[in-house]
């Protein structure tokens, strides 16, 4: 059988860090072989990416740099890590990939999609995910989630009308594409979430004959 990429989208809050071990422990349970990973980072070149992204000291740096450094570390992690766990068969599955790109940098910062689109083509080699679980849930309540978790990193302390923008471009997103995307009301409690999800989750495996 060949190798599958999943994502878990979503803004701040959303619980893809529990999800994401259901998940992969579901697949696991179906006798899948599954490689976790998380953007940005996944590799060493990703994970320093990833320590200058979110350092609060950073806070001038521009959308464009922004933009710039999430697909140098996903170009990493497609050549380094999902590219080849795909051709071995492998699933993959990660925390985020460029959708985040299309609701962040696009949505949030105001970045041109034409713009993201040519990275994804370029950085990204077009790799695209087989199933996108995108974690819904108000603005206030994911803040209000995150807010319990420690410092805030630098994107983070953005303001509530960024992650509006970041949820309506998700949305937005996911209404485009119904055949990949999974909308997951995230605003219900852990196990009504976790239910729906490995539901979600049981189908796609029944659809793509890895259900046995």
């Amino acid at each position: 059988m060949s190798g599958k990429l999943i994502t878990l989208e979503g803004g701040e809050g959303a619980g893809k860090s529990t999800l994401l071990e259901a998940v992969r422990a579901q697949l696991g349970a179906h006798g899948i072989d599954v490689l976790v990973t998380r953007e940005p980072g996944g590799t060493p070149a990703g994970e320093a990416i990833r320590a200058v992204l979110l350092d609060p000291g950073l806070r001038g740096l521009c959308a464009e740099s922004e933009l710039l450094l999430m697909f140098a570390a996903r170009a990493q992690l497609v050549r380094e890590v999902v590219m080849p766990a795909l051709a071995q068969g492998r699933w993959v599955l990660s925390d985020r990939f460029t959708d985040a790109s299309f609701a962040y940098q696009g949505g949030g910062r105001g970045q041109p999609l034409a713009r993201i689109g040519d990275l994804e083509q370029w950085a990204a080699l077009d790799v695209r995910p087989h199933l996108t679980l995108l974690l819904d849930l108000p603005v206030a309540d994911g803040l209000r989630r995150a807010s319990g978790r420690g410092t805030a990193d630098r994107i983070e302390m953005e303001n509530a009308e960024f992650f509006e923008r970041v949820r309506t471009a998700y949305r937005a997103r996911a209404a485009a594409e119904p055949e990949r995307f999974r909308v997951i009301d995230a605003s219900r409690p852990l196990e009504t979430v976790l239910a729906d999800v490995r539901a979600n989750i049981e189908r796609y495996l029944a659809g793509c004959g890895a259900a046995a």
